[in-house]
């Protein structure tokens, strides 16, 4: 990894059944983008089993993506689970990002999230 590395990650739980039928749509999309960009690494992160992880960052609605570029937070919040919202979210936090841009500050839990997101060693 590198201190421009972007990573997305998936917040979900093994009891939800919306976070099942989500997984290989999130698998595909980001997929795509993987193959466009180099910098990415993507995570899917079950709140439960990797509660250290997650902190104190209260997720209440599933599926939640974060995405988190060398700056900061990029997006933290709950998606519907359709691809094409997916894509065009990844597309404009990820591959249409000016360098540049501005992201609008998240609560300190999130941050902290972000922060134990960065130091991973393996993502999944």
């Amino acid at each position: 990894m590198n201190d421009q590395t972007i990573h997305i990650a998936c917040l979900c739980a093994a009891w939800c059944r919306l976070c099942d039928q989500h997984a290989p749509m999130w698998e595909q999309v980001t997929s795509a983008l993987l193959a466009k960009h180099g910098g990415l690494l993507r995570h899917w992160i079950d709140i439960e089993d990797e509660s250290e992880l997650v902190g104190d960052f209260e997720v209440e609605t599933f599926p939640t993506v974060v995405v988190v570029g060398p700056e900061g937070v990029r997006f933290a919040g709950p998606l519907t689970p359709q691809p094409d919202t997916l894509h065009r979210l990844l597309r404009a936090t990820v591959l249409d990002a000016p360098a540049d841009a501005f992201w609008p500050g998240v609560a300190p839990e999130i941050e902290a999230f972000a922060q134990r997101l960065r130091e991973r060693i393996k993502p999944a």
